[in-house]
């Protein structure tokens, strides 16, 4: 493959086209500053606007927010797997129906497998603009997002309908519904009981790794963070590893499915039969199935690298509750 080939499956940060519109709180007071990228696969966007950087299916998708301090993004749940980890910033998240269950504050490197099934948001509580990146299961997400009724009503008091077909209105800018389009309806008190509460002591031993920790496990060979035998024992439709200096491989390898590198710190050097190319932190890089390659650090200093290929395993729920 020729370096201008393999360039086209290279996302640079710098070259990310942010959606302000993507989702029903896109109006709403506090979390109307954020941004939101798809860079590979369809996405969960609500919005037309949003752009697709790489469209190609790799059984799972990447995306990323961008969100200036204070801000947050809305209370909401995924039929598939939704994994974070912190590129730039200071982060807290929380979960349940009213978001007051549980909550973690994350940093830099520091990953989160969020479980489905529950109602989770997150904001910015660093002092700049903040960056998190996003693994979602299935190469169509799951079908879409599941809001809190609260988030639902909130957005309309803002001019913002979300349609029963899964898209935005904007009565802002004089959408109105379609013919044979209603509202999304919201969900039940009884269906809204079908949602775990689970507390902080729940979540943080079984769905969160720490990038320091991560990285000292990394010291002589990858560490598997999420998969069956992962820091993280899951089975969401892709797995997860973290290589620093001390475990890459000069070797050359393949998969037999497309992976993703994801940098954390440090810039890499990642060479394939065919060219070379150069990754910074914020960069996605697509490797595509079956291409002889390896991933190096270009300088010194430290340096680690998220690793995400596809597994084929089902895209839905497959955690149970560690309580």
């Amino acid at each position: 493959m020729t370096p201008q080939d393999m360039e086209k499956r290279i996302v640079r940060y710098g070259d990310l086209k942010p959606c302000k519109t993507a989702f029903i709180d896109a109006h709403t007071p506090g979390s109307d500053q954020k941004e939101n990228f798809t860079i590979i696969g369809g996405g969960v966007s609500e919005s037309p606007d949003q752009h697709v950087h790489i469209a190609l299916p790799h059984g799972f998708n990447i995306g990323a927010a961008g969100q200036p301090p204070k801000c947050r993004n809305s209370l909401h749940s995924h039929r598939t797997a939704e994994v974070f980890f912190v590129l730039k910033g200071r982060w807290r998240f929380f979960w349940g129906s009213n978001g007051d269950a549980g909550e973690v504050t994350l940093e830099v490197g520091d990953i989160i497998n969020i479980p489905t099934g529950i109602f989770r948001g997150f904001e910015n509580i660093g002092t700049d603009y903040g960056m998190i990146m996003a693994i979602l299961g299935g190469d169509d997400a799951g079908g879409g997002v599941i809001w809190a009724p609260q988030v639902i009503e909130d957005a309309q008091a803002h001019g913002l309908v979300l349609g029963d077909n899964g898209k935005l209105y904007d009565s802002k800018k004089g959408d109105t519904l379609p013919d044979g389009v209603a509202p999304m309806p919201t969900l039940t008190e009884a269906e809204m009981q079908s949602y775990p509460e689970l507390s902080t002591a729940d979540v943080i031993p079984h769905y969160i790794a720490r990038y320091l920790d991560l990285y000292g496990l990394a010291d002589r060979k990858p560490c598997k963070v999420i998969g069956e035998n992962g820091k993280l024992k899951d089975r969401p439709g892709f797995e997860v590893d973290l290589i620093t200096r001390g475990s890459a491989s000069a070797a050359m390898h393949t998969h037999d499915r497309p992976s993703v590198l994801m940098p954390v710190t440090g810039h890499w050097r990642v060479d394939w039969d065919g060219g070379t190319a150069t990754l910074a932190p914020g960069d996605t890089m697509s490797v595509p199935e079956n291409i002889p390659h390896r991933a190096m650090p270009s300088i010194t200093g430290e340096a680690a690298l998220y690793h995400v290929v596809g597994t084929g395993d089902s895209a839905g729920p497959t955690w149970t509750p560690q309580v």
